[in-house]
């Protein structure tokens, strides 16, 4: 096999990356992060001079019989070691049936390794289905906070009600994460982040705090950037008052960029895959995701489905890692061939495969696609007679697998299907159907997009050409540019959005409040004001 270097000239001489080169690439990377997950013999009774629990503790990914726990030591969570020696660090942790941790059911060590950044994920198993459970670590003398998560129902049971929330874009300049610390108070069962928990970009003056340093490129700046998100103290009570789905959209490594693909011009192609590889490592030592999960150098897989007893199923995509290059240069475009061209994927054809897979295995309720960019075929236009101008970052930009995966859903009569989605700064309720230009054609579902937990600073309580947007695309049910999350309440009978507004995110402590609520009745298709 050839080495890193030998790689790398072989790419630059071919003049880009090929097929072979980035498998090769990537299997040479992958070797590094593999590391970590063996036991290291000989790993320490660690003695710390400050808490190694900085960044706390969270839980993921729960099954009906266990859940992932994850913690990260970091004494010093702004260095690039975390303030930790390069050694393997013995970690026990415990889960109890009481927060006093006195009935404890499940206990054990693992070990913490200086290849993975000193990142703990245990994948407890043995529990039982629908209850809470509480849990914490230990490492030397130091104890962790004390995590609260959950199992989820049995496969076969059926539930009452889940309660959960979706977010995504927290800007750590643009304001505080004071929607995070009222999700921590709404008594979840899950919560799910749908991309850009991090930004990638330097420093800047002039927001309510400063990322450190300059735009993250390696392995170190990609944990420090994860790390000092952690310090806020409202997304470490988010993350321990319930077990939390991620995934990731552009920002956690690379504004835009579409697989191996950077939107600026003139990037070295072998730096920016090495760059990936940084970015996906340090995401999965900052998230509590199975080891299924572990990356291999630049490769990741996210997609997977969580399970709600027979009330939900829940499909978890990326459409990061494995899209073709946005049409039209990226810019607002008209639905033209590009656009249209069915070589575009959005999925990419393995995890299209599954996705149509699991949807035909569900027996859930209500179907939900959790994922990053918007759906909804929304047209544009600064006047009326301009031309209609869509997003070519989001689904538009691959409408021919769009509107095939929409047909699918109708054609395979897949029960109650709801899509969640992040990315855009601002709150949607979009009707889908087929072909969302058409709208004399049957709704097929139904899009929740939620709004920015602080990307953009304060949004607008009233949007400019709100009425001519709703005229022109029917399928648009609401539209607002505040800030928020999005509180879901799920029954056998009913699936409801609550969109959750914080007015202003350059105050700390400001106040919520429910702006809008939105119901989908089942067997019904389309939202409706609640």
């Amino acid at each position: 096999m050839l080495d890193l270097s030998e790689l790398r000239a072989a790419a630059r001489t071919e003049g880009g990356v090929s097929r072979r080169l980035f498998l090769a690439y990537g299997a040479a990377l992958s070797s590094l992060p593999l590391l970590g997950s063996r036991a290291v013999a000989g790993s320490r009774r660690a003695s710390f001079e400050s808490d190694p629990f900085t960044l706390g503790v969270a839980s993921g990914d729960p099954t009906d019989t266990g859940v992932v726990l994850w913690t990260r030591l970091a004494p010093k969570p702004l260095d690039p070691d975390g303030g930790l020696a390069p050694e393997a660090v013995e970690v026990a942790w415990e889960v109890a049936t009481d927060d006093g941790m006195r009935e404890v059911v499940r206990k054990g060590t693992t070990v913490a390794t200086p290849q993975l950044a000193h990142s703990v994920h245990v994948e407890v198993e043995g529990l039982e289905p629908d209850r809470w459970y509480f849990y914490r670590f230990r490492a030397g003398d130091a104890a962790s906070p004390v995590g609260r998560t959950r199992t989820v129902p049995a496969a076969d049971a059926s539930p009452d009600r889940l309660r959960f929330a979706f977010a995504s874009c927290s800007h750590f300049e643009a304001g505080y994460f004071t929607a995070y610390q009222h999700m921590a108070q709404d008594d979840l069962d899950l919560a799910f982040h749908l991309g850009d928990y991090i930004y990638e970009g330097p420093g800047r003056d002039g927001g309510v705090r400063r990322h450190s340093g300059l735009e993250i490129e390696t392995l170190a700046d990609y944990r420090i950037r994860h790390a000092q998100y952690k310090t806020d103290e409202h997304l470490r009570a988010a993350h321990a008052r319930c077990p939390w789905v991620v995934t990731w959209d552009d920002h956690e490594f690379d504004n835009n960029y579409a697989a191996e693909i950077s939107e600026k011009q003139g990037i070295d192609p072998v730096d920016f895959l090495e760059r990936r590889a940084n970015a996906y490592q340090a995401y999965y030592e900052a998230m509590p995701l199975r080891a299924r999960s572990l990356p291999h150098g630049p490769h990741m897989k996210l997609y997977r489905t969580v399970g709600y007893g027979r009330l939900a199923a829940f499909q978890v995509l990326d459409t990061r890692q494995y899209r073709t290059d946005q049409p039209n240069d990226d810019r607002p475009a008209e639905l033209d061939d590009a656009a249209l061209s069915p070589k575009n994927t959005i999925l990419g054809a393995k995890q299209a495969d599954w996705l149509k897979a699991s949807l035909l295995r569900s027996t859930g309720t209500w179907n939900v696609l959790a994922q990053q960019v918007m759906m909804g075929m929304v047209a544009r236009s600064r006047r009326p007679g301009e031309r209609e101008l869509y997003s070519m970052d989001q689904w538009p930009g691959y409408a021919a697998e769009r509107i095939k995966l929409a047909k699918f859903l109708a054609d395979r009569r897949v029960p109650n299907p709801v899509v969640l989605t992040g990315d855009i700064h601002s709150n949607w309720v979009n009707d889908l159907r087929v072909d969302d230009r058409k709208p004399e054609s049957p709704i097929v579902a139904t899009e929740f997009v939620g709004t920015s937990i602080t990307s953009g600073g304060n949004g607008v309580a009233e949007v400019e050409g709100l009425d001519a947007l709703l005229a022109a695309n029917p399928g648009v049910r609401f539209h607002n540019r505040q800030r928020g999350y999005v509180l879901c309440t799920l029954t056998p009978q009913s699936y409801t959005s609550d969109y959750r507004i914080v007015e202003d995110v350059k105050s700390p402590g400001a106040a919520i409040k429910t702006l809008k609520s939105f119901v989908v009745e089942a067997g019904k298709p389309g939202a409706q004001p609640a």
